[in-house]
C-alpha cells in the first residue's frame, strides 16, 4: 500500500461533515457519536474548513465561550491542508507532521473524496513494515 487512494480502499472513505453555521455543540456531539477527532466543514459540496477537538479546546473552552451559541465558522481552521489521492502515505505523513495537523482531507479535482488521520497513516506504515519483516524472515528461513 503506497498511496492514499490504496489506503482509502482498505480503510473506507466515510466523510463526516458539518455546516459552517451549525453550533460547536452540534459538531462536538457528532464527533463523539462517530468517535472521531475532527469534522470537515462543508458549504454544500465546497470544503471551507476543518473543526477539531483541538479547535474546541483552544477557541471555546479556553476563551470562555459557550458551545451552544458559538458557530462552527467562528472557530474552525479555515486554511485547510489537503492532499490528492495519488499522494504517497509517506508524503502525506511528512506533510501532516510539517504542518502540525492530525486530519488530512483528500481532494480529487476540488471534490472531497475522503479523510485520513495521522493514526491511519501510522497504522498503514506499520502494517507495511510488518509485511516486509515477515517476507524477510521467510526468505532467511528458506
Amino acid at each position: 500500500m503506497n498511496t492514499i487512494s490504496q489506503l482509502m480502499n482498505t480503510k473506507g472513505n466515510a466523510i463526516y461533515s458539518i455546516r459552517p453555521d451549525a453550533t460547536v455543540y452540534d459538531a462536538i456531539h457528532l464527533m463523539a457519536e462517530k468517535k472521531i477527532g475532527a469534522l470537515l466543514v462543508m458549504d454544500g459540496d465546497k470544503l471551507v474548513g476543518v473543526i477539531s477537538e483541538r479547535d474546541y479546546a483552544r477557541n471555546v473552552i479556553l476563551k470562555g465561550r459557550a458551545s451552544e451559541s458559538t458557530a462552527v465558522k467562528d472557530i474552525m481552521t479555515k486554511r485547510v491542508i489537503y492532499a490528492p489521492p495519488q499522494q504517497t502515505i509517506e508524503q502525506s505523513l511528512a506533510l501532516m507532521t510539517e504542518k502540525r495537523v492530525r486530519h488530512l482531507p483528500i481532494l480529487d479535482q476540488d471534490k472531497v473524496v475522503g479523510v485520513v488521520s495521522m493514526g491511519d497513516l501510522v497504522k498503514a506504515i506499520i502494517a507495511e513494515q510488518q509485511l516486509t519483516i515477515e517476507q524477510l524472515e521467510r526468505y532467511i528461513a528458506g
